[in-house]
């Protein structure tokens, strides 16, 4: 199988310091609907995953019932390892967006780039939506790489050479 992506093409958008540690991965105009397919992806994939309210692990709701908890609700979290030690880190706090966070030191060398491509393309597939990863801290207005629908897989999108 030909990998989506190239390390050697790609180490800049998965270098700690350039990008910071923890890189924003976004779904723009989603859903509730869509953050249901994610919830109902993450517990038939196999995937390991843990949902916390504030410090308090819980089973997880409804979409609809996470998204609905009051503005002063504790904080909730929905991790997931695609594979064991690499965690992805899922924050429910708007029904338009999907957002979540990857550990940059965990996805090192052509492993960490088919781990990454590899969990952002089931994302995408299972929404039809593009998913795309900005810096720490960004916006998602602009990303560096992320699953385009209409090629069904990872491509960059923006220049590597930083």
């Amino acid at each position: 199988m030909v990998p989506d992506l190239l390390w050697n093409d790609v180490k800049n958008f998965f270098d700690p310091y350039l990008m910071g540690g923890l890189p924003d991965v976004w779904v723009l105009g989603a859903s509730v609907e869509d953050w249901q397919a994610v919830f109902d992806l993450v517990r038939s994939s196999g995937w390991e995953w843990e949902y916390r309210e504030g410090d308090l692990v819980c089973a997880l709701p409804s979409a609809a019932e996470v998204l609905s908890r009051p503005a002063d609700a504790e904080t909730v979290h929905l991790c997931v390892w695609p594979v064991p030690g690499v965690r992805m880190i899922f924050r429910p706090w708007s029904d338009s967006v999907i957002d979540f966070d990857v550990n940059l030191y965990e996805l090192q060398e052509q492993v960490g780039v088919d781990i990454l491509c590899g969990f952002l393309s089931a994302i995408g597939r299972r929404l039809g939506k593009p998913v795309s990863m900005t810096n720490e801290g960004g916006d998602g207005m602009h990303p560096v790489l992320g699953f385009d629908v209409a090629a069904d897989r990872v491509v960059l999108l923006a220049d590597p050479e930083l």
